[in-house]
């Protein structure tokens, strides 16, 4: 549109940029890619060097990705870790670095040594998954301001430098090696720890768990090799176990023992192993120990027509007085061949079981992927008649099967609030 008297109007000029306040700029800049952020060096002299001064920086292969790869990888990351050591000014807050597989992974000491001089509080770390994994230099035990700390691919071993990370509130470490002394040593000189994420940790031995402060853990791996010892305000806990071999004589309550607080337990199942033992003699009717905090129970891949992972199941429901949500994702074998299923006579006696319980907090159930074995309803059947609160209860089929449906409403309830959805995902 032509503006009034066909007079046309001019885009102002560049010196617009040039006016505006550092601490627009520097807004601005925060919310690019870092290469796009390099790249506003051109808008005017003013703007050339305030990306130098970035709190935050994430080095991914969006860095150097380009059409036409003339040059490898490995060398244009070496080029901008050099052009960031030469240029940058000011603290850096936040540092993520993520190197793909395609490149090999560099000396990146004098990187971490850098970020450890200049007031790093967030460090991210992801390495390739190939090679030899990155031992990380002494400077990185100096962040003495880290808060949130992400290591991936790494080896880490002890240094005399190491005197804790006094302000560390998250921790994760996924595929690094590391001793279970030395692990245990770190988690405990992080004094504020709250959150810790530990996945396919290399450890030889079993690793003590004290953290005063810590009040979410993620684990993956072979749950043999944690002990949580000294843990007062965990609260919430995800296991997803690559290995749980259980045999004769295994006291399965030793996972649970010490977690006072604990008010949300996710457990998936992947991989449950038993070794010349029946269900009664590894997994007791009920832990020693009352969970009275837990709140919300989650349990995935478990195969209800298994007796051991049925029984597992039952004995963390019975544990749980207090529990307020359940929710219970089967895995079913189509087949129907399980390693032990469910006798009749351990069907029977689940009423008996529950005989002395009661849930009066108990709102919400949800069972997905429903076979309608015999085990599987019994269980339906004992937790509407024991849930006077029940609110709702969900039911996913893994086959819709109107003849479960009906027998599954004809279950007496003893909330007469209690609503059953019935219905295929």
């Amino acid at each position: 549109m032509m503006p009034p008297h066909g007079k046309r109007q001019h885009l102002p000029p560049l010196k617009v940029f040039s006016d505006l306040p550092d601490s627009v700029i520097d807004d601005i800049l925060m919310r690019l890619p870092l290469r796009d952020a390099v790249r506003t060096s051109i808008l005017s002299k003013k703007w050339r060097y305030n990306w130098c001064r970035l709190p935050q920086l994430t080095v991914d292969e969006t860095l150097w990705q380009t059409t036409k790869d003339l040059i490898s990888p490995t060398i244009k990351f070496t080029n901008i870790i050099y052009h960031l050591l030469a240029l940058h000014t000011g603290p850096i807050c936040k540092f993520i670095l993520s190197i793909s597989d395609r490149v090999n992974c560099p000396k990146i000491d004098n990187l971490i040594c850098f970020l450890s001089r200049n007031g790093i509080q967030h460090l991210v770390l992801q390495l390739p998954f190939r090679g030899n994994l990155y031992k990380l230099p002494s400077s990185f035990f100096t962040c003495s301001q880290l808060r949130h700390l992400v290591l991936r691919q790494c080896l880490i071993r002890s240094s005399p430098l190491f005197k804790g990370f006094d302000r560390l509130i998250s921790l994760e470490l996924g595929g690094v090696t590391i001793s279970s002394e030395f692990l245990g040593s770190l988690i405990s000189k992080c004094p504020l720890l709250e959150n810790l994420v530990l996945k396919h940790v290399d450890t030889s031995n079993p690793t003590e768990i004290s953290a005063l402060k810590l009040r979410s853990f993620v684990f993956i791996g072979n749950i043999h090799l944690i002990d949580l010892k000294i843990v007062p305000l965990l609260s919430k806990i995800t296991y997803e176990p690559t290995e749980f071999s259980v045999e004769a004589g295994y006291n399965l309550a030793k996972i649970f023992e010490s977690i006072p607080a604990l008010e949300h337990l996710s457990w998936s199942n992947y991989n449950f192993q038993v070794d010349d033992a029946g269900p009664a003699e590894v997994i007791p009717t009920r832990l020693p120990s009352a969970l009275n905090s837990l709140k919300r129970l989650y349990l995935s891949w478990i195969t209800l027509g298994e007796f051991f992972e049925f029984s597992f199941a039952l004995c963390l429901i019975r544990s749980s007085p207090y529990i307020e949500e359940i929710e219970i994702e089967g895995c079913v074998d189509v087949d129907g061949e399980y390693y032990e299923p469910v006798p009749r006579d351990a069907v029977d006696e689940i009423p008996a079981s529950f005989s002395d319980m009661t849930f009066y907090h108990l709102r919400t159930v949800k069972i997905k992927s429903l076979a309608g074995a015999d085990a599987e309803m019994q269980l339906i059947k004992v937790l509407l008649a024991k849930s006077p609160m029940l609110v709702r209860m969900v039911i996913e089929p893994y086959e819709l099967e109107e003849s479960l449906k009906a027998e599954i409403t004809k279950f007496q309830r003893a909330s007469s609030k209690a609503e059953i959805v019935y219905s295929v995902d």
